[in-house]
Parts: C-alpha cells; structure tokens; sequence
C-alpha cells in the first residue's frame, strides 16, 4: 500500500469550489422567489421585479461564497494539513504546569 498524502488540491477541488457556491446561490435565489411571491397568482411586473431580485441575490450570493471559501483555503497551510495534532488546538504550545496556581481564598467583597 502507498501513502499517498492528499494535496491542498485533492481536499478542495474547483469543481467543488465551483458547485458549494453555485448551491448556495441556488438556494439563496429559490428562497428570494418564495419570499417575493414569484409563484403565486399576481401580475407580470411583479413576478418579474422578484425574478430580477432573485437573480441579483443569487449572483451575490455565488460570489460571496466562491471568494470566502477561497480565502479560507489559502489559510490553510498544505504542509498542516496532513499533521497530526496531538493536543488542545486552543491552549498555548508551552503548558506553565510549573507555575503556582492562584488560591482563591473565596469571593471578593464589592468594592464601592
């Protein structure tokens, strides 16, 4: 068996890329329609104003989330990504255990 390490490209495909923001903005634009009344009986300068808004919702949408999660990819450093971590991401990389811990003697009295 090989140890094939996957690259920053195998994780995040364009074409992955390319289809999570292309269905976010279908979903945002379907949900500009349902909320504009496009499919309910009403007259045609509605429905085409709700179409139009839905497009405009739905080309923001596609665009925000293709630069986002871009950006979010470029964070990612390709030599981390296959790394195993091994401890609590949030705590510093040098645990003081040595230091004194505080004594905390009980609840402070109000200070006016």
């Amino acid at each position: 068996m090989t140890d094939h390490k996957p690259t920053r490209r195998d994780l995040m495909k364009p074409v992955q890329l390319l289809g999570l923001a292309f269905g976010a903005a279908i979903f945002a634009g379907v949900v500009t329609l349902v909320s504009m009344g496009a499919f309910q009986a009403r007259p045609a300068d509605e429905i085409q104003r709700a179409l139009v808004v839905g497009a405009v919702a739905a080309g923001v949408t596609f665009i925000v989330v293709l630069v986002s999660v871009a950006l979010l990819l470029l964070a990612v450093d390709p030599a981390q990504v296959t790394k195993q971590v091994d401890r609590p991401l949030l705590l510093p990389k040098d645990d003081d255990k040595t230091a004194a811990p505080e004594t905390n003697d009980g609840p402070e009295a109000p200070r006016s």
